[in-house]
């Protein structure tokens, strides 16, 4: 029996004897800061001066001989505070290390008990009860010093929806910008100013409204939930500061596969294309979502692959030109009088259409087979029902992406110069090509900083024409789109506008 009970004893003891051990395993680091103050003028040690840390930890006040200690620290950087009376407050940096001793000097001036805080500062914009603000806000205001020094501001700003409040510290300038606001959203800022020797001086507080719906130029869809959806953006195409994402405002939701929104100008209504259960149908909206109509409905759009397909608007807005396989159908604004205007004579698919601004009489078309190639890209006259110019035939691979001028003189595409054809249409090595009509010559590739085995796809003309916004993507399955702006005769080849983002339109 005691040989069992000693057994029993043995066993209990270890099982704790491994208990301590783990306990060990979870022992706080720690080491100790000594330091010492003094005056920076005179050199003489510095008594009852506040030493606080930044993480706090504990805090110690110097001896006569101006020194502090401060033990138990966990091991960490560290930032030690010494505070006084009649000097201004010092800082400096010392790291911690396990069981070891971190010595500091900190040299204090003396503060300048003449000195005249700044004004209070006065803010310029946005005025008090402002509507309709940017969601990128220049905030300005105006402040002096007696003496000239140098003053130091602090801008604060609050949501009055989520009550969450941002600081900004700013040296100098008087003007600080915010950008990614909230729509419809009332804010609350506040400016104070200081210098070296002073407290803070508080300006009065001022509030504003953001505007309720972005005026946007870009419009976009982005993935989310394995739906698309449409997303409006702004930008500032700035190839030095390069800011991405300015203004996104999201359009449609992701219970709902919404793409390619194309914007009518005359209107200021947003056509785009939606699957409905199996089929993909034309809608139209307001540019900040609202006012969704559907468009086609007997007959939708339909050809080869979802995402391949295209159609446009009338200048006007007055109607819209989509595909239905071989067959190019005009559809009134509301809906009505659907009219087939074109049909391929060989059954070949229509997957894009475009109108140039001042020839309305004239189609700029994309064709293709069931596969995708094949394809033909040429002007088409209605009045005479003929072809009229061939950009681009005869090739292998994939092409597409249309584009025309206003005045039908330059057509932009894309195509996959690798000539690949496979049967999940994967292309390569896709790249954008500008055909000037009049000379007939051959297409020239547009100069971009694309990488080997990225694609170009989805180009479309500036408002200006004088550049090209377009989707750049890995040529792998799963890449990751953005989207890119080039102007020509540019220095800089290409310029992010928005990330994780394709199907750009820009009106």
């Amino acid at each position: 029996m005691k040989t069992k009970h000693y057994y029993i004893f043995s066993f209990l003891l270890f099982i704790a004897f491994l208990s301590c051990n783990e306990d060990t395993l979870e022992i706080e680091r720690k080491g100790t800061i000594i330091g010492t103050v003094l005056d920076k003028e005179t050199e003489e040690p510095l008594e009852n001066v506040q030493i606080t840390t930044n993480p706090a930890s504990t805090t110690a006040t110097t001896d006569e001989k101006g020194e502090f200690t401060l033990n138990n620290i966990l091991i960490d950087d560290y930032s030690v505070q010494a505070e006084l009376d009649g000097y201004r407050t010092g800082f400096e940096a010392v790291n911690v290390v396990e069981d070891g001793i971190s010595e500091v000097v900190i040299n204090l001036e003396v503060k300048d008990e003449d000195n005249q805080p700044p004004s209070q500062p006065i803010l310029v914009f946005p005025e008090d009860g402002a509507e309709d603000v940017e969601l990128e806000v220049q905030f300005t205001w105006g402040a002096s010093d007696p003496e000239d020094d140098d003053i130091f501001y602090t801008l604060k700003l609050r949501n009055g929806s989520t009550s969450e409040m941002q600081e900004f510290e700013i040296e100098k300038d008087t003007f600080f910008i915010v950008d990614n606001l909230q729509l419809a959203t009332n804010y609350f800022w506040q400016v104070s100013a200081k210098d070296e020797d002073s407290e803070a001086v508080e300006s009065a507080i001022s509030e504003f409204k953001t505007l309720t719906t972005p005026n946007n130029p870009y419009f976009f869809v982005k993935k989310e939930d394995n739906n698309n959806v449409i997303y409006s953006g702004n930008a500032d195409n700035d190839t030095i500061t390069n800011t991405v994402d300015q203004n996104l405002f999201k359009l449609t939701n992701e219970n709902t596969n919404s793409f390619k929104p194309k914007k009518n100008n005359t209107l200021q209504r947003l056509a785009f294309l939606r699957t409905v259960g199996g089929d993909t149908h034309l809608f139209t909206m307001n540019l900040d979502g609202t006012n969704v109509d559907q468009i086609t409905s007997t007959v939708p759009v339909a050809g080869f692959r979802q995402e391949q397909i295209s159609y446009t608007w009338s200048d006007d807005g007055a109607f819209l030109y989509y595909p239905y396989f071989d067959k190019l159908y005009r559809i009134n604004n509301d809906g009505s009088n659907r009219t087939l205007v074109y049909s391929t004579a060989d059954g070949s698919f229509i997957s894009e259409v475009e109108i140039p601004e001042f020839d309305t009489d004239l189609l700029l078309l994309k064709t293709n087979d069931n596969r995708g190639y094949n394809v033909r890209i040429f002007t088409y006259r209605l009045s005479a029902n003929a072809e009229e110019t061939v950009i681009l035939e005869n090739v292998d691979g994939a092409a597409g992406a249309i584009d025309i001028t206003a005045n039908a003189d330059r057509v932009l595409y894309s195509q996959d110069i690798s000539g690949s054809e496979n049967s999940v249409y994967r292309q390569f090595t896709a790249r954008m090509f500008l055909y000037d009509i009049a000379s007939g010559d051959p297409a020239v590739m547009i100069d971009t900083d694309v990488d080997p085995g990225d694609n170009e796809l989805q180009c479309r003309f500036s408002p200006t024409e004088g550049g090209v916004i377009f989707t750049r993507v890995g040529n792998n399955f799963g890449a990751v789109p953005d989207i890119f702006t080039k102007v020509f005769g540019s220095d800089i080849n290409d310029n992010k506008t928005f990330t994780k983002a394709s199907m750009p339109d820009w009106e």
